[in-house]
């Protein structure tokens, strides 16, 4: 058996009940074959980027898994489609359930449909600061420590997702 990788995915969305949904991601990813839920951020809510739309709701999780980039890819893309996401190849549209692969163990690589780690990474302040919250000392290949990263990014448009009953 495969050694367990410990990788981290991003989790957006901006309609429906976005907080709702993403809770309900995380747990499931936390509850695919072979893979562990070792930390989740909190919600924040971000500006969207794109078109004029709903701010976003997010959050990252960082996991330990023995699926390979592939299969964890397409287990995040049948939660999206579960959701109700069109993949219709718009970019930067409101969505249901956006599910990011960000980063995989060591791994620096370009597959068909996935680049690692995530080419936004490093530049998205809804991705780096959930993820220095529950992970700041990962270190993300070729680019740095998390801690690091985040203290370089800015934290304009970017504020923790009000709970609401």
């Amino acid at each position: 058996m495969t050694a367990a990788v410990t990788a981290a995915v991003g989790f957006g969305a901006n309609l429906g009940q976005p907080d709702k949904q993403i809770r309900h991601a995380i747990a499931a990813v936390g509850a695919l074959p072979d893979t562990r839920l070792m930390a989740a951020s909190a919600l924040y809510r971000s500006a969207p980027m794109g078109p004029p739309q709903p701010d976003y709701c997010n959050a990252v999780a960082v996991i330990e898994t023995r699926l390979a980039p592939l299969s964890l890819l397409r287990a995040l893309q049948a939660l999206e489609v579960q959701a109700g996401r069109n993949r219709d190849g718009e970019r930067w549209c409101a969505r249901e359930l956006d599910c990011d692969l960000l980063f995989y163990g060591d791994r620096v690589e370009a597959l068909p449909g996935l680049t690692l780690p995530h080419p936004g990474i490093a530049a998205r302040n809804f991705v780096l600061l959930p993820l220095a919250e529950i992970a700041p000392r990962l270190e993300i290949p070729g680019l740095g420590v998390v801690a690091t990263l985040a203290e370089a990014c800015s934290r304009e448009g970017l504020a923790l997702w009000p709970d609401l009953p």
